[in-house]
């Protein structure tokens, strides 16, 4: 039997550096699992809270990200649940601006004509003209022609018949002679009021066919939208008391849509000059703010008869559109 070697110097080395080098790497291994067991406690709700977005780093970062977000950034182009479709010169204008104050409403600035002018470019062409809503807020749009558009009821019942209407409307001989008005800063050479009025001045007939005058036979009109929407989904809003008591008439209007009121006197002051009441802040500003110039134009002169001719021709026209509405305007008074 052949007897073993015995290791050499350089093998026994070898291995006590291996031996060596083992104990080394246990050693910094039970260190770090005391170190991470002592700091576990310390760091857990940190590590919860981080979870949480509750920290400075990137959930907090996102989160202060959303709340600059301005509201037009985010939110989802929708078709009007609520039109205001008229009647022109009744105040459709400030009865828009006085709602945007309304954090749940959104409307498009410019009269869409969508229902009148432009239905041949389609849902979606109107759609896009919305702006962005979230959930819980009322896409709205104004355009004072549709009560007088004989086809817009249809066409606005083929969008939605859930859709809600307001009409502002307004003494018809005072809007009559704001319409001219109006008219008259365009074009200061037409013809004026009392001739347009007439068809034969002596004999007192009225020109019905005159869409000054033929805009506030309302009950005419109301007929029309009747043969598609019941009077529940329509909201008649005093021109009159707009202008005396804005608070009050924003109130029915958001009874109506179903908004919070929010929209209160504290929102309001009287401007002497203009004759009105404007907003104390508007929509997305801090600053005051009253419907431009073109708005409470100085009416002309018109001859007193001429008036009271128009009062009795609109008298039966009145007294049967209180009754549609179940409200006395106090036009004849």
């Amino acid at each position: 039997m052949v007897p073993e070697r015995a290791p050499s110097r350089v093998a026994v080395r070898r291995q006590l550096a291996l031996m060596l080098l083992s104990a080394l790497a246990t050693l910094c291994v039970l260190q770090s699992l005391a170190v991470t067991s002592a700091r576990a406690p310390a760091e857990a709700p940190a590590a919860a809270a981080a979870a949480a977005g509750a920290t400075t780093g990137v959930g907090a970062r996102w989160s202060a990200r959303r709340t600059l977000l301005r509201p037009e950034d985010e939110g989802t182009k929708r078709l009007p649940q609520a039109l205001i479709i008229g009647v022109k010169k009744g105040g459709t204008r400030a009865l828009l601006e006085f709602l945007r104050v309304h954090p749940d409403v959104r409307a498009v600035g410019a009269e869409p004509h969508f229902f009148d002018r432009n239905y041949q470019n389609g849902l979606q062409w109107y759609r896009d003209l919305m702006p962005k809503t979230l959930e819980g807020q009322i896409t709205m749009e104004k355009t004072p022609s549709y009560f007088v558009t004989r086809e817009a009821p249809a066409r606005i019942y083929a969008m939605s018949r859930e859709t809600k209407l307001i009409v502002v409307v307004r003494d018809p001989v005072t809007r009559a002679i704001s319409d001219y008005t109006q008219t008259l800063s365009k074009r200061p050479d037409i013809p004026s009021f009392e001739s347009l009025t007439f068809k034969n001045r002596t004999t007192g007939l009225i020109d019905t066919s005159w869409s000054a005058i033929q805009i506030g036979i309302y009950a005419k009109h109301l007929d029309n939208w009747l043969q598609y929407f019941p009077m529940s989904q329509i909201l008649f809003v005093s021109g009159e008391r707009l202008i005396s008591d804005p608070a009050g008439e924003l109130g029915r209007v958001q009874d109506f849509l179903g908004l919070k009121r929010i929209i209160t006197d504290k929102h309001f002051y009287f401007n002497q000059t203009k004759g009105f009441p404007c907003l104390k802040k508007a929509e997305g500003s801090s600053k005051p703010h009253c419907l431009g110039k073109t708005k409470g134009r100085t009416h002309p002169n018109i001859d007193p008869e001429v008036v009271q001719r128009l009062r009795d021709f609109y008298r039966p026209f009145n007294m049967k559109f209180y009754q549609m509405t179940g409200r006395a305007f106090g036009w004849d008074a």
